[in-house]
Formats: C-alpha cells, structure tokens, sequence
C-alpha cells in the first residue's frame, strides 16, 4: 500500500475513530528510548515482515531513529544476516524504555503469550495489534483490535499504525505565524 492509498483509506476512516485510535498506537511506538529498543514479532506462521520493512522506513524519513525496528523471528536461520537471526530469546533480555509489538491476527499461541508475559515483568512496554484475543490484549499496555470482518484490515490497520508512528508534527514556520497575526490584528477584508 503507497502512501496515497493510506491517504485515501484514512479519508474514508476519518470520523470512525479508527484514526484517533491508530495514532494513539504510533505515538505509543515513538516512546522507545533507542534505535533497536521497537521489538516487532508475530506468530510461527506470520512473522511481520512488512511492517518492520514499514517502520525502518518511517524511522528514516521522519527522524525518529527509535522507530527503527528489529524483528524477532521464531526460527531464524543460522546463516541469514544478523539483523535476520534475532531470535526470541531476544525477549528474555528486553527491558524498561524497550517497546515489544505483538501483532497477531488469530490467537497468540501459548508460548508467544509466556515470553510477553516475561517481557513485562522485566519492565518492556508491551502493544499490540490483535485480532480480538483477549488474552493477549490483556498482557499488552495498548491494544488495538482489528475485528475480521470490520471495517479494516488486519494489514491496513499496520499501514496506518506505521504511517501514524512517523508523522511529524509540522509547526508553523516564522512567516506562517506572521501572517495569521497580522490576519487577526487587521481583521476580515471586505471587498466591494
């Protein structure tokens, strides 16, 4: 999905409270402290690949080195790169000012459940992007559900949830500023 058709999907959200929910989310991503710290996993079957490809993105085009991902795989192969071979013992060592992202759209299989257990006792934020299981959003600090059937998808409500953790914040510059005092101090125009 480009960038214009998560314009367009926000359009026809605007008013749902899908957005307001999903920058909630994005905004909780930008509070990890360092680059490496947002965990992402999924499940055996469904490793998040896009959506870390997503967050390395937004992490470089906005600034916001804390956004820069490290996926944490359930088998990863001995000989792939090392930002590939981050297993899931990875999670027995996170800690406070880390962020651990769980997306899953069925149930979260026991032992995913069990080390994000583990990872907030030893002091991670934990999120996730669920598809309505109870158990993991009661684990996780915030928690989006993503109803099958709803209104979005479990991979659009990932393109705005990436797409909310980059947005920067535009303030207005010095001549922006200007010109709406001066519109004030002067008052309407009123032309003949």
């Amino acid at each position: 999905m480009d960038s214009g058709s998560v314009a367009f999907l926000r359009e026809l959200l605007d008013g749902s409270g899908w957005l307001e929910r999903t920058r909630e989310l994005g905004l909780a991503l930008r509070a990890t402290r360092s680059p490496g710290g947002l965990l992402l996993v999924g499940t055996p079957e469904d490793e998040p690949w896009h959506l870390t490809a997503h967050l390395g993105d937004e992490a470089r085009l906005s600034g916001l080195p804390q956004l820069a991902p490290t996926l944490v795989r359930w088998a990863p192969p001995a000989g792939a790169p090392a930002h590939l071979r981050v297993g899931l013992d990875r999670l027995e060592q996170a800690e406070r000012g880390e962020t651990l992202f769980v997306l899953s759209a069925e149930q979260a299989p026991v032992p995913l459940l069990e080390r994000v257990h583990d990872a907030r006792r030893t002091g991670a934020t934990i999120l996730a992007l669920e598809g309505g299981d109870p158990e993991l959003a009661g684990l996780a600090h915030d928690a989006l559900a993503v109803p099958l059937g709803g209104p979005v998808t479990f991979d659009g409500a990932q393109h705005l949830v990436s797409a909310a953790a980059g947005e920067v914040e535009q303030r207005p510059s010095l001549r922006e500023r200007l010109a709406r005092l001066l519109d004030k101090v002067s008052g309407p125009q009123v032309t003949d």
